[in-house]
C-alpha cells in the first residue's frame, strides 16, 4: 500500500477539500494504467494486440500492456506510454516542416509523438541533458524511424545560444516533484517534500528561460509536468504570463476525464482555466499537467539566425568510391521519400555514413546522432546499419527474411540461423510481418546476425 507524506496529505485537503482528496487518495492506491501508441510511420499498422480501448482524443493509441521483446516493440511499431503523458505532444499540433524542439525529451515517447507528425519533414531536436538518458532516448528515436531528428545531450543553457529565435514550436516536460507517478514509481515518494517543490519551480523557470530564447516571436510553447502542485503548474505559467508576455491558448479535449487548471491557485488569471490537469481519480492515466502558450509577434515573419545551411561543398561529403559502396547495398531496397535524395544530403564522419537532419558542421554541442545513419564503410565495401533497417520498415520490401518465433527469440540472442531462402547477401530480418534488422545470407543458407550486441536479449535456460 502506497504511503502518502503527512504533509503532501494536509496541502490537497486543504486544496480540494477533504471529500475530493479522499478520492484522490483512493485513486493512487490503484494499480496504474498501461497503454500504448502504434507507430502510423510503418507501412502496416497491425499489432497482436488488443485494440478495443482506444485512449480518448489521441490518435493510433490503446490501452493495453506490451513486452520488450515482442516484435512490435523491437521493431518500433509500438510505444509504451503513460495515457496522460500522451497529450502534450498532441497538444503541439506540429505540421510536416515545423522546426520543433523537444527539450527534456528522455526516455522519448514525446518525441517519437513529435517525430511522427512531422512525417520527416522539417527539424525535430530532441536534447536530454543526461547522458545516461539519452541513450535511451536515442534507442527509441531510431526504434520509431524517425529521420529529421538532431539529438543533443546539452544543458538548455548551452543550446540556447545554437538555436535563437530558431523553433517554431518547442516542448518542455519538465523534471518536477513526480506527485503524479506516486503510484506507478513509489520511490518518488521518498524523496518528496514541500522543499522540494520549490526546488523544482526553480530550475523549471530557469528552463523556461532559455526555451523563450529558442522560440521564434509568434512561436508555441507546450509546458507540462507530471505533478499535481500549483507552484509547478499554474503558478509557473503565470509567471511564463508576467514575464514573456505570453498568452494561454484554449486547448480542445473535451473528454470528461480531463479538467482544467485551477486559476486560485495561482494569482487568480482566468485565462488558467484553460490549462489541462489530469487527476488520477479521473481514470484516464496517471498526474499529469499541461499548457500551451503563444509568444508575442508574428511566426510568419522572416528571421535572420546564425544558423543557416551552407551552399559550399561540406568537407563530410562522399568521394565518388564511397558513394558508389553505399549505393550498391541501398540500391537493392525500396527507400522511403526521405532518403531519395540520399546521395547528394549523405555525408560521412570516421566512416559512418548518415543523412544529416540539421545541415552545419560547426555546431558546438554534443550531438548523440543526426538524422539517419546508413551504414559504415569498412575496407572496400558498405556494411548497412541498424537505424537505416527500422527506417526501411516504413515501406514494402522484397528482400526480406521472415522468422518463425523461435527463430526470432535466437536472433535477439545474436544467433546465426540457417534458413530456407534464395536471397544471399544482406537482407532485411522480420517477424510477424515487422522489420526489425539487417542480416546477410551466406553461400550455404547461414543468416549472420547483425543485431547490435547493445540491443542483444539474455538466452533464457
Amino acid at each position: 500500500m502506497l504511503s502518502l507524506p503527512a504533509e503532501f496529505i494536509s496541502k490537497y485537503q486543504k486544496l480540494l477539500g477533504k471529500k475530493q482528496a479522499e478520492k484522490m487518495f483512493a485513486a493512487m492506491q490503484e494499480p496504474s494504467k498501461k497503454a500504448f501508441r502504434i507507430n502510423p510511420l510503418k507501412f502496416t499498422q497491425k499489432v497482436t494486440y488488443a485494440t478495443e480501448q482506444p485512449i480518448p482524443a489521441i490518435n493510433n493509441a490503446y490501452y493495453g500492456q506490451v513486452a520488450g521483446n515482442d516484435p512490435e516493440w523491437v521493431s518500433g511499431m509500438v510505444y509504451s506510454q503513460d495515457p496522460s503523458a500522451m497529450f502534450p505532444a498532441a497538444m503541439m499540433q506540429v505540421q510536416p516542416g515545423d522546426k520543433v524542439l523537444d527539450l527534456c525529451a528522455a526516455p522519448g515517447g514525446k518525441s517519437t509523438a513529435l517525430g511522427e507528425q512531422l512525417k520527416g519533414q522539417g527539424l525535430l531536436v530532441a536534447n536530454e541533458i543526461s547522458q545516461s538518458r539519452a541513450k535511451v532516448l536515442r534507442e527509441n528515436i531510431e526504434r520509431w524511424g524517425i529521420t529529421n531528428c538532431l539529438l543533443t545531450s546539452e544543458d538548455p543553457a548551452v543550446l540556447a545560444p545554437q538555436f535563437p529565435q530558431f523553433f517554431d514550436k518547442i516542448l518542455v516536460d519538465a523534471p518536477c516533484s513526480g506527485e503524479g507517478m506516486f503510484r506507478k514509481n513509489p520511490e518518488a515518494v521518498n524523496y518528496w517534500s514541500q522543499d522540494y517543490v520549490v526546488s523544482c519551480q526553480k530550475r523549471q523557470q530557469e528552463i523556461l528561460e532559455q526555451a523563450i530564447k529558442m522560440l521564434k516571436p509568434g512561436g508555441e510553447l507546450v509546458y507540462s509536468t507530471c505533478t499535481y502542485a500549483p507552484e509547478e503548474d499554474e503558478q509557473i505559467v503565470s509567471w511564463l504570463l508576467t514575464e514573456f508576455d505570453m498568452i494561454v491558448l484554449p486547448v480542445e479535449f473535451t473528454d470528461s476525464k480531463i479538467s482544467h487548471g485551477q486559476p486560485a491557485w495561482a494569482d487568480g488569471n482566468p485565462t488558467l482555466k484553460n490549462t489541462l490537469r489530469f487527476w488520477p481519480q479521473d481514470n484516464l492515466g496517471e498526474g499529469q499537467f499541461a499548457a500551451k502558450l503563444r509568444l508575442p509577434g508574428e511566426i510568419s515573419s522572416p528571421l535572420k539566425t546564425k544558423i543557416r545551411s551552407r551552399k559550399k561543398k561540406s568537407k563530410l561529403t562522399l568521394t565518388k568510391t564511397e558513394s558508389e559502396l553505399t549505393a550498391a547495398i541501398l540500391m537493392q531496397f525500396n527507400l522511403p521519400t526521405t532518403l531519395a535524395n540520399w546521395q547528394k544530403a549523405a555525408r560521412v564522419r570516421h566512416n559512418h555514413v548518415f543523412v544529416p537532419a540539421f545541415a552545419p558542421d560547426n555546431l558546438h554541442l554534443k550531438v548523440l546522432s543526426n538524422g539517419v545513419e546508413l551504414g559504415i564503410l569498412k575496407k572496400n565495401r558498405f556494411e548497412p546499419g541498424h537505424q537505416l533497417a527500422l527506417v526501411l520498415g516504413q515501406v514494402k520490401q522484397k528482400r526480406v527474411v521472415e522468422l518463425r518465433d523461435e527463430d526470432y527469440a535466437a536472433y535477439l540472442h545474436g544467433e546465426t540461423l540457417r534458413v530456407t531462402s534464395e536471397l544471399r547477401g544482406f537482407v532485411l530480418v522480420s517477424c510477424h510481418n515487422l522489420i526489425f534488422s539487417f542480416g546477410k545470407i551466406t553461400g550455404n543458407g547461414m543468416l549472420k546476425n547483425f543485431y547490435p550486441k547493445g540491443l542483444r536479449t539474455l538466452k533464457k535456460g
